[in-house]
């Protein structure tokens, strides 16, 4: 049977959905509209890629004349990097809502291409951030479900209220006890690993985000220094990192940063990203040597943060898979 026959020529979501979907990103530039943030576009490809060992990147080749012929170029994964070149050379408070690329991602909470909304302000840390996500989604959702007000907890405090442990100095074998305690299966790689991050990652995704934001947001904020990925550090004992995530019934919705300026350091966590790729035998991918050429030359202080559209979208309209508010899910592209 032909793929048109079969009838899977259709689109994915319902003409409902998609009508609703047009009336969120409407009601998200106007949003930003009033608050006189610039909506941007930057490429989806790009000569260089993520070198985050958790994202795998789609790659393309492009064949034309010119300086490029031949050369490899990467989707992106987020346009994190181009954005953060454009807030460097002075353009302000900025977001854009585009299509993102992740190779390896399917399921009900995943699509390889999705939408993303991501946005920078300047002379914000992560707290005012926060405060500003949480207007920006009531306004959006509040139409569409009833949302309690929103609560914020620190990485610690959420570990300390749902499995009792402080992740700050718990060992390794305090989280492998937890784990067995709610019966949860450890792979025999796992158990290989001395790494504290990936017992962190394990509780937190079986134990704890399935119960954030029941029926309103929920911030986790000042993750580990291990987990700062782009963010700054903050100093104390121990160091954390301005990092926060935002969740709604148990679906994790965006992640966001006090965005780190310092070329050094940034080069430096590149740099370790690659080796734990040479480790995990991953493919190598090419440092954005432009974003560091960028925050050599100053950016400005800010904060951003990264939004799944999709998953806002399915959370408004009731349902249970992105498939179902994507026009075309993956296999029916």
């Amino acid at each position: 049977m032909t793929a048109s026959s079969s009838g899977d020529w259709q689109p994915s979501a319902t003409l409902e959905v998609l009508k609703l979907r047009a009336q969120m990103l409407q009601s998200i530039r106007a949003f930003f509209s009033q608050r006189d943030v610039l909506e941007v576009e930057t490429p989806i490809l790009s000569a260089a890629a993520t070198t985050d060992p958790a994202l795998a990147s789609f790659t393309t080749r492009y064949t034309g004349p010119l300086f490029a012929q031949g050369k490899t170029f990467y989707l992106h994964t987020s346009p994190e990097f181009p954005m953060k070149r454009l807030l460097a050379a002075g353009v302000g408070s900025i977001y854009q809502i585009c299509k993102v690329f992740r190779d390896g991602e399917s399921g009900r909470l995943h699509n390889p291409e999705f939408t993303m909304l991501e946005w920078y302000r300047v002379d914000f840390d992560h707290y005012r951030l926060m405060n500003e996500i949480e207007e920006l989604i009531m306004q959006v959702l509040s139409p569409h479900m009833p949302l309690q007000a929103a609560e914020r907890f620190s990485y610690r405090e959420v570990f300390q209220r749902y499995i009792e442990l402080d992740p700050h100095t718990a060992s390794i074998q305090d989280f492998a006890a937890a784990a067995k305690t709610h019966g949860i299966n450890i792979s025999q790689n796992l158990r290989a690993q001395n790494d504290v991050c990936a017992w962190r990652d394990l509780l937190l995704t079986h134990l704890i985000e399935p119960k954030l934001g029941q029926g309103r947001l929920t911030f986790i904020h000042d993750y580990p220094a291990a987990q700062a990925s782009l963010a700054r550090l903050q100093p104390g004992d121990p160091p954390l990192a301005a990092r926060f995530e935002l969740y709604l019934n148990g679906i994790e919705l965006a992640n966001g940063f006090h965005e780190l300026a310092d070329a050094h350091e940034q080069r430096t966590r590149f740099e370790r990203q690659a080796q734990t790729r040479h480790t995990l035998a991953l493919p190598a991918m090419p440092v954005d040597e432009r974003l560091l050429a960028a925050l050599e030359k100053s950016l400005p202080n800010c904060a951003g943060v990264a939004l799944g559209l999709d998953r806002l979208v399915m959370l408004a309209a009731s349902k249970r898979s992105l498939a179902e508010v994507i026009a075309f899910a993956i296999d029916r592209a």
